[in-house]
């Protein structure tokens, strides 16, 4: 069984930037485990409700696991220490075959911390490492593309309607850019190739991905 840990540093950042792979990989048989960094609150009034957005949005997917930390909300340069060594224990805990975080190149300074410290600790104990684009991401160039079905984009909006507390969301954008974001990467008659199901796209870029001739295989990292 693939073992897939998905690190973040908000509730919501795992739904919008690979809900749809979430799904997927929760649908094929991998155990999935979704950890976030914050309950999404600089003080802990409100973190109650912002984690259970998240387990609710969590069981939609599929996510096996959906696990917090406590670092406050908006207050990562101050807390790289506690960062760091938390995820170390987690990512040996979860012995991932493949680690997802953000993009280190993120105007939201707590998206930028993540993706460093994740980096710094996946390239140690994880073999593949992969970055997912957030809406803040600048200079992102995607280098995989996970094309999904309505279906999937449908488990995704659903996960996504579980963050009641977040009025910023707005679920008709995150379908529009879904539907078209692949098509500034990739050239038209690629496209022209996909079958007609395939209709939306998460865009990742792969960091680090090790194969091995002695292994069968499995489903991309």
């Amino acid at each position: 069984m693939k073992n897939v840990l998905i690190v973040v540093a908000h509730p919501d950042d795992a739904e919008i930037g690979m809900g749809m792979r979430i799904a997927w990989y929760a649908r094929n048989g991998a155990r999935v485990r979704v950890h976030c960094l914050t309950t999404g609150t600089p003080e802990q009034d409100g973190a109650q409700p912002r984690r259970q957005e998240c387990l609710s949005a969590g069981l939609l997917l599929g996510v096996d696991r959906y696990t917090f930390s406590e670092i406050p909300d908006t207050r990562f340069t101050e807390h790289r220490g506690s960062i760091n060594a938390e995820l170390f224990t987690i990512i040996r805990e979860a012995v991932p075959d493949v680690v997802y975080t953000h993009f280190p190149g993120d105007q939201h300074i707590d998206h930028a911390i993540t993706s460093q410290e994740v980096t710094a600790v996946a390239l140690r104990e994880a073999m593949n490492l992969c970055y997912f684009r957030s809406p803040y991401s600048t200079g992102f160039e995607p280098n995989l593309f996970f094309m999904g079905t309505q279906i999937l984009m449908e488990a995704k909006m659903q996960a996504l309607s579980c963050f009641s507390s977040q009025k910023q969301l707005d679920m008709e954008v995150f379908r529009r850019i879904a539907s078209v974001a692949h098509r500034q990467h990739v050239h038209h008659r690629i496209v022209e190739r996909f079958a007609p199901e395939l209709e939306y796209v998460e865009m990742f870029q792969s960091a680090r991905r090790i194969e091995s001739a002695i292994e069968a295989p499995s489903m991309e990292g």
